[in-house]
């Protein structure tokens, strides 16, 4: 095996329980995103982009669809016969069977394929960001400075400083303290969960912390190295980087992408978003449809309107209905004189004829008010609504659903109607 100067390993695990109904049946990575990606295509884009062309996804919730999309990294031009892309799931060892129990932890249980590339340095990446990064700019810094451990940083307002890990670093970016989530955060410099190790200094953490219950990056092992006077260094991102982690921010970063001048452009040359991608037929737009500042998937049908929305692949939106201000997942169907607002609708749905999605005023949801918030509504994947009910705002649906689930035909702002076998 060629030793690599830096393999990058990428946590593509979560359950992303924050996106309620449209992660049931999906992990977090694998949820579409800007009608043609999914969220893991921006970290391997990056890789093979930044020259990193040995990845590790350690994948654990719902991993199928992950799986399947990733292949052997063919459309990221990660398949290599030396290094490429690597799927990593946990696995039965022979004295023990274990789930990955934390961010440090699942990367303790590859020690195996780390050391199999001998690298210098490893790069931890986060499977759920959207943004762009130059790896190997990073790396010169980390190199530069004769880190230990860089941690890649940006300032956000010191009002929200306290949803993060926040570092403290001196004029030279060495970094003096480390907070994991602040109440009274003393600097709004936050960690943005993407980390370069020298590969000894990572080895001897993990093995030291390898006991530790959930082992995590922010919370054991860079404390670890804090206080065992490791060098540590924050190198500062200024670009564009979004956690799609909660409905509001997935929904307000794929708006972004419609906007005039989008802050997110996908449509650079110098760096592509790759992705996989179907061999399906061009888009349909008929004489009568009116399509307004959204992005229009290949393979959709609009026979309505379309205004300020992102429209996945293979969607067919019928005759009279307007969409606005909504993302539209691949392979959903939508009748005839429907009007969507503001809503979220996961793959291959099927909104029956004359169904309104985001009437009325907001209520807080019963089942989960911080999830279902932002006056969205949110309907899971392989859904089905009923032709003529209305449905609320901050409401959320999973499962096939019938008229009798819908009183006086109406899902009243804050409701949540999820059938047997669906999850939360």
């Amino acid at each position: 095996m060629i030793r690599k100067e830096m393999i990058a390993m990428l946590l593509a695990g979560g359950q992303g329980s924050r996106l309620g109904v449209l992660t049931a049946k999906v992990a977090k990575p694998a949820v579409a995103f800007g009608g043609k990606y999914r969220i893991i295509d921006f970290p391997l884009s990056n890789c093979i982009n930044s020259g990193i062309d040995t990845v590790g996804v350690l994948t654990q919730y719902q991993p199928l669809r992950l799986n399947t999309h990733i292949g052997i990294g063919i459309p990221w031009d990660l398949d290599r016969n030396n290094g490429g892309v690597t799927v990593l799931p946990p696995y039965e060892k022979s004295n023990n069977s274990e789930w990955y129990s934390g961010t440090a932890n699942a990367i303790y249980q590859n020690m195996n394929y780390m050391e199999s590339y001998n690298p210098e340095y490893v790069l931890i990446l986060s499977g759920d960001h959207i943004y762009k990064m130059d790896y190997e700019v990073m790396l010169d810094f980390h190199k530069e400075n004769h880190a230990d451990v860089t941690i890649a940083t940006m300032p956000v307002p010191i009002e929200e400083a306290s949803r993060f890990g926040i570092v403290i670093a001196d004029e030279n970016k060495k970094i003096q303290d480390f907070e994991e989530k602040p109440a009274e955060p003393r600097s709004n410099l936050a960690s943005m969960g993407i980390y370069i190790f020298s590969w000894n200094v990572l080895k001897e953490a993990l093995h030291a912390m390898k006991d530790q219950s959930g082992c995590d990056f922010g919370k054991h092992i860079i404390p670890y190295c804090h206080e065992r006077g490791k060098r540590l260094f924050a190198y500062e991102f200024n670009g564009y980087w979004k956690d799609v982690g909660t409905l509001g921010s997935y929904w307000e970063a794929n708006m972004e992408l419609i906007d005039l001048i989008p802050e997110f452009n996908l449509y650079e040359e110098y760096w592509k978003i790759y992705t996989k991608s179907d061999i399906i037929e061009p888009q349909y737009l008929s004489e009568d449809s009116v399509v307004e500042k959204s992005i229009i998937g290949e393979g959709s049908e609009i026979y309505g309107e379309v205004h300020s929305s992102v429209i996945g692949a293979g969607v067919t939106i019928g005759k009279g209905s307007v969409v606005r201000n909504s993302i539209i997942m691949k392979g959903t169907q939508i009748g005839e004189g429907v009007t969507i607002d503001k809503s979220i609708v996961a793959e291959n749905c099927q909104i029956g004829n004359n169904v309104v999605l985001g009437v009325g005023e907001e209520a807080p949801n019963k089942l989960n008010a911080s999830i279902y918030s932002f006056g969205l509504v949110t309907i899971g994947e392989d859904s089905v609504v009923p032709d003529g009910v209305q449905i609320g705002k901050n409401t959320a649906i999973s499962g096939v659903t019938e008229k009798e689930d819908y009183p006086d035909g109406i899902l009243e702002s804050g409701e949540v109607i999820i059938k047997a076998g669906d999850s939360e």
